[in-house]
């Protein structure tokens, strides 16, 4: 059944028709029968989806609108909003997932019988799986009477020595992260959850949650910070195998899907977004069989735990924060290390974690990398490692997480259960992994210098020092007067006994690709003769998809396993596949040599040929392949004209910030094959002279920044 009160925008009609929006502009003003809106705002209506996909169907525009479209459009148009639907899905697909002959017979029969009979079964559902959840229909005493309502796990040490005085009452105490909808409210979404469980039934219910969720974050970038599935499993991997782990500020909760599953594990997240906490305890339910405790509150005014003794904590705290609670916990009894300054929210973040640990309990954090050297912190930094309760400064790689640009440290704590004798602390720094551009560090390299050092450091108390990546540095030399724990300034340069001879073999090949960009340097263009310029008769790359001369795919937003994924940028910069893409159970797009690939965002006249080498990548998103087929069109002739700035002008529309391209939309002239292969064969000498180009470029810098970097430091002395 279709819900005649979902609603969806242009770019929803877009999707689903496979066309650009100024496609659906166009609808718009030559077909008197498009549907009318139905809501929005003037600049961005809303239709009915029903009325949608009839006229698509109607104007043969779209055959059949793809189960996944369908269900994501009537989620995104959810009369209480998206996130309303994406919970009301995830408590679906966990009964479906757990109970399925339970929801093939209370779907069996009405709308209205499903909304009523619901309920019901996820409290028999929710319930054991996600201790705390409220029931329907049950009046919370706890809430009402102002008393703490989370369900805490049973603690594993003794608690925490009383506050030195009666700390502040939180504003807001935490709650639980679900409340089992009721059937009123339940009624609005049947028609997507039976979309849902349809859905369901084809890719599993699992997968299912995360192509919808995966949907909606990719849907809404800036209201979320995620945690990339590489530095998860980094940090997942630190902790070890631990039963109870903890993560006070789960946001999406990627960090917790990185631990691996165990039957006698138990899960325990708080978030002070109540949406983030609903939608992480229903996706780690289906992730695991282990029991998810889920709060919803700040986790440092209103702690959902206080008696919690877990093995492991796992965070991602948000940065920067001036409002942390500083006037309200000046009494914490959790500032074992210190009171932190109102500037040092991190710190907060680091002694709640140490707080929640039972004696030898491990806390791996992320930290942007100021927290190591601030002035105003270094007393509590000097107390942690003092007292060995800091055991690892981890500096990653720029764009291991967002914000991108800058190199993020993890903190690697425990609990102490006594003081070392001679404390030390690990310090590495994996910066060398980091790649070019915006693809992403080197994680296989950055996980296997990390996970050794830090296993050889935790099994003998020290590593074998090197240089430039990993030292055990005794804590009293870190007791001077800044305490600076940034890896960088500690660590001996790395040994460069061949500097010189490393920077002769970089201008060796410096010369030799300027040899071969002087060959291959497009001869001096002839004129053409005015009387043989004629206007060529032009296709568009519409007509060409209708014809089955070549075949149109879009990037997705997830995929199987760990491949490669071919990015915009990569495609923009000429690099190797350097991307990746959530992991689902969406089939992705692979590439196969002869696609010509273009991206769709930005206005930069690009088209790239896949060659074997890139061949089996991904197609990344805000990219489209076209795949020619060779009988018909010359790949080369066909990416050689859609770069054409003219052509990518007309084919392109203009918003505030941003250009989109309607690839269908892009001209190529009708010719010949033989005279398709001649203008294809001058394209790939074009590329040739372009990636020659680029590659002397690249080592003109790397010749440029050694040369700076060895006079500098000494191993290279000036003539």
């Amino acid at each position: 059944m279709q819900d005649d009160a979902t609603e969806v925008t242009a770019a929803g009609i877009a999707r689903l028709a496979g066309v650009g929006r100024a496609a659906v502009s166009n609808w718009r003003r030559r077909h008197a029968d498009f549907p009318r809106p139905v809501g929005g705002s003037e600049t961005s209506p809303a239709f009915a989806l029903a009325e949608v996909e009839e006229w698509l169907r109607r104007h043969r525009k779209l055959a059949e609108v793809p189960l996944k479209e369908r269900v994501w459009q009537q989620l995104a148009g959810h009369p209480d909003g998206p996130v309303t639907a994406l919970v009301h899905a995830g408590c679906a697909l966990l009964l479906i997932h757990d109970r399925p002959p339970v929801w093939l017979d209370i779907s069996s029969g009405s709308d209205e019988r499903l909304a009523a009979l619901l309920p019901d079964a996820l409290d028999e559902v929710l319930t054991p799986r996600m201790p705390g959840t409220a029931r329907p229909g049950r009046t919370d005493r706890s809430r009402v009477n102002g008393q703490h309502p989370v369900n805490t796990p049973p603690s594993t040490s003794p608690a925490p020595p009383a506050p030195r005085a009666t700390p502040a009452t939180p504003t807001a105490p935490a709650t639980p992260a679900l409340d089992i909808p009721t059937a009123p409210r339940l009624l609005p979404s049947v028609p997507l959850l039976r979309g849902v469980a349809e859905l369901a039934a084809e890719r599993g219910a699992r997968p299912t949650f995360e192509f919808l969720l995966g949907r909606h974050l990719d849907a809404n970038p800036r209201q979320y910070t995620l945690t990339p599935p590489d530095l998860a499993g980094l940090m997942a991997a630190l902790a070890g195998t631990p039963a109870t782990v903890l993560d006070p500020a789960c946001g999406t909760g990627a960090l917790l899907r990185a631990v691996a599953d165990r039957p006698d594990r138990r899960l325990l997240v708080q978030d002070g977004s109540p949406e983030l906490a609903a939608l992480t305890a229903l996706r780690l339910a289906l992730h695991t069989r282990a029991p998810v405790h889920a709060a919803a509150g700040d986790t440092l005014r209103a702690d959902a735990y206080p008696e919690l003794r877990a093995d492991a904590v796992l965070c991602h705290p948000p940065f920067n924060e001036r409002n942390w609670g500083h006037d309200e916990l000046a009494y914490d009894p959790r500032w074992e290390y210190g009171f932190p300054a109102r500037t040092e929210s991190e710190l907060a973040w680091v002694q709640h974690a140490l707080a929640r640990l039972r004696d030898g309990g491990i806390a791996v954090l992320l930290m942007p990398p100021a927290v190591a050297s601030r002035r105003s912190g270094r007393r509590i930094r000097a107390d942690l490692l003092r007292r060995g309760a800091l055991r690892a400064v981890v500096a990653l790689p720029a764009g291991a997480a967002p914000p991108y640009s800058v190199p993020l440290h993890l903190w690697v704590l425990r609990r102490p259960d006594r003081t070392p004798a001679q404390p030390e602390v690990l310090l590495v720094d994996a910066g060398r992994f980091s790649a070019e551009g915006r693809g992403g560090p080197d994680w296989p390299g950055v996980r296997e210098t990390v996970l050794d050092a830090w296993g050889a450091f935790d099994r003998d108390g020290g590593v074998e020092e090197r240089p430039g990546l990993a030292r055990s540095v005794p804590v009293i030399e870190l007791l001077d007067d800044d305490v600076d724990l940034t890896p960088a300034r500690r660590l001996p340069p790395p040994a460069d006994t061949d500097g010189a001879g490393r920077l002769a073999d970089v201008r060796a090949r410096l010369d030799e690709t300027l040899r071969l960009t002087a060959e291959l340097a497009p001869p001096p263009a002839e004129p053409v003769p005015s009387a043989a310029s004629g206007r060529l008769p032009l296709t568009t790359v519409g007509e060409l998809a209708r014809a089955g001369a070549l075949v149109m795919r879009t990037g997705g937003h997830g995929g199987r396993g760990r491949a490669p994924v071919l990015t915009d940028h990569d495609v923009l910069a000429g690099t190797a596949p350097s991307g990746t893409l959530p992991e689902s159970e969406e089939e992705p797009v692979l590439t196969e040599p002869g696609d010509v690939v273009l991206p769709v965002l930005g206005g930069g006249a690009v088209a790239r040929v896949v060659d074997e080498a890139t061949a089996g990548a991904v197609l990344g998103r805000n990219l489209v392949l076209l795949r020619p087929d060779p009988a018909a069109l010359d790949a080369w002739f066909l990416a050689g004209f859609l770069r054409g700035t003219a052509n990518h002008r007309q084919a392109s529309s203009y918003a505030s910030t941003a250009t989109r391209l309607d690839v269908r939309r892009l001209q190529l002239p009708r010719l010949a094959p033989d005279e398709q292969r001649r203008y294809g064969e001058r394209f790939r000498a074009l590329d040739a002279f372009e990636r020659a180009l680029r590659e002397a470029g690249r080592l003109g810098e790397q010749l440029v920044r050694g040369m700076y970097d060895g006079l500098t430091d000494g191993t290279i002395v000036p003539d």
